[in-house]
């Protein structure tokens, strides 16, 4: 199975939130972290919005930020929110009457199975657990810069 980059890049914009939890995120900001199109991220923000993973403020000072705890945010949620179609396979899909196996097929059977076990690796994995991996995700991103910049001289 592969994910969509939808998917990909809706778990960057959370792990960006994530390591940046001390204020709001800026699409502008997240979009040239990842070098990608500020339009492609709105996009994407749709769904984690209206899923309460991400949650948008309005305003000249307005960004975006987790819509709960990155700790109880799972890749699953993720992939759920975000993927069309788990379908491995035709035998999946609605329109699978044609084939005379659909009812008793041993390979409907192990491709359901294959995609549950995905989906349980999926669901012990969150968000902060990718940000804690990498201890200088913030210096990746950019972050820590971006705050030296917005810092007042002293």
């Amino acid at each position: 199975m592969r994910l969509t980059r939808q998917t990909n890049y809706a778990m960057r914009i959370l792990m960006y939130c994530a390591a940046n939890n001390e204020r709001l995120s800026r699409i502008p900001e997240i979009a040239t972290a990842y070098s990608v199109s500020e339009l492609f991220l709105f996009k994407i923000l749709q769904p984690l919005v209206e899923n309460g993973l991400v949650e948008t403020v309005r305003g000249r000072n307005g960004g975006v930020r987790l819509g709960r705890a990155a700790e109880s945010i799972s890749l699953f949620d993720v992939v759920r929110v975000t993927e069309e179609s788990f379908a491995m396979a035709e035998c999946f899909e609605n329109d699978a009457a044609e084939c005379p196996l659909v009812d008793s097929c041993a390979l409907n059977s192990a491709l359901r199975e294959a995609l549950n076990a995905f989906f349980a690796v999926l669901a012990r994995y969150t968000i902060a657990d990718l940000v804690a991996a990498r201890p200088n995700v913030r210096n990746l991103l950019g972050i820590d810069m971006l705050m030296e910049r917005r810092a007042p001289a002293a």
